[in-house]
């Protein structure tokens, strides 16, 4: 895509609805690995990595300017280039404001969002994790670098897949393992710094969304771990406030419902993803 190279994963009918899977940090299509055969029964589904992540390619930040508009349209690119013009949409961490700017850019191509603690609202921060995020939008120094770089570090990415779930052993290692390894890859760390650093032209966003929200009437599923110390579960009940009618479930877990709740989250979609497509 613009002389990049995304990578996907794909599966289910050509025919079928279509659903896009956009991950979050540090993660990438990978963690829908369990979800997709799960979906793709009924629904053509479509998981890309991000530029910068997974298994598509990652350009040094001198040659390429990392930002959420610039995966948005990456990402909107690969849609067109795989005849997706309709679909259904699942958002998760980054892949939140990937996903709201493709609502936003083509407001009748979303037939639904499922919002997986993906945050749309500023209800929904959890102030001790994003503080030292917030202190690097407002000055970039080596004192602020240092808070969030130790977002990449191993231990805070096993932390990300391990706080807010009861039963830790239902989370695989490969899960953080995968993850640290690729934010690890030499320069991948200047990528991730520079998406942090542009996190904060998300905030501005959320009034076009709300009032596409409120507009559009597009269905939502709010489907989110209560525990998760990133985005509160008040961000999830936040989407009642312009989708009157969303559907918002907080189940026992944390950020990465899907390593712990995976069967009952596949039945949520399943469910709400029939009743509305």
């Amino acid at each position: 895509m613009s002389g990049h190279r995304l990578f996907y994963r794909e599966a289910g009918p050509s025919g079928a609805p279509a659903v896009v899977l956009l991950h979050g940090f540090p993660a990438s299509s990978f963690m829908f690995r369990h979800l997709i055969p799960l979906l793709a029964d009924r629904y053509r589904v479509i998981a890309p990595d991000h530029l910068g992540f997974g298994l598509s390619d990652a350009p040094p930040v001198d040659r390429f300017e990392y930002t959420f508009d610039a995966l948005a349209g990456l990402t909107a690119e690969l849609l067109t280039e795989l005849g997706a013009d309709r679909y259904a949409l699942y958002v998760h961490d980054y892949g939140a404001p990937v996903g709201w700017r493709l609502a936003l850019a083509d407001q009748h191509a979303v037939t639904a969002i499922v919002t997986q603690n993906g945050n749309g609202y500023e209800a929904g921060f959890a102030q001790d994790f994003w503080a030292p995020v917030r202190e690097y939008w407002h000055e970039r120094n080596p004192t602020t670098e240092a808070g969030v770089r130790q977002a990449l570090t191993r231990e805070a990415i096993r932390w990300q897949y391990l706080h807010g779930v009861p039963d830790e052993s239902l989370v695989s290692p490969d899960t953080w393992e995968h993850d640290h390894a690729q934010v690890s890859r030499p320069g991948n760390d200047l990528v991730q710094l520079a998406l942090f650093a542009d996190y904060a032209g998300n905030l501005p966003l959320y009034p076009k969304l709300h009032a596409w929200l409120r507009d559009s009437g597009v269905p939502v599923l709010a489907v989110w771990g209560r525990n998760d110390e990133i985005f509160r579960p008040e961000g999830a009940m936040a989407f009642a406030q312009d989708a009157p009618r969303a559907e918002i479930h907080l189940l026992d877990g944390g950020h990465f419902l899907l390593e712990s709740h995976l069967d009952l989250t596949a039945s949520l979609i399943h469910d709400f993803l029939a009743r509305t497509l």
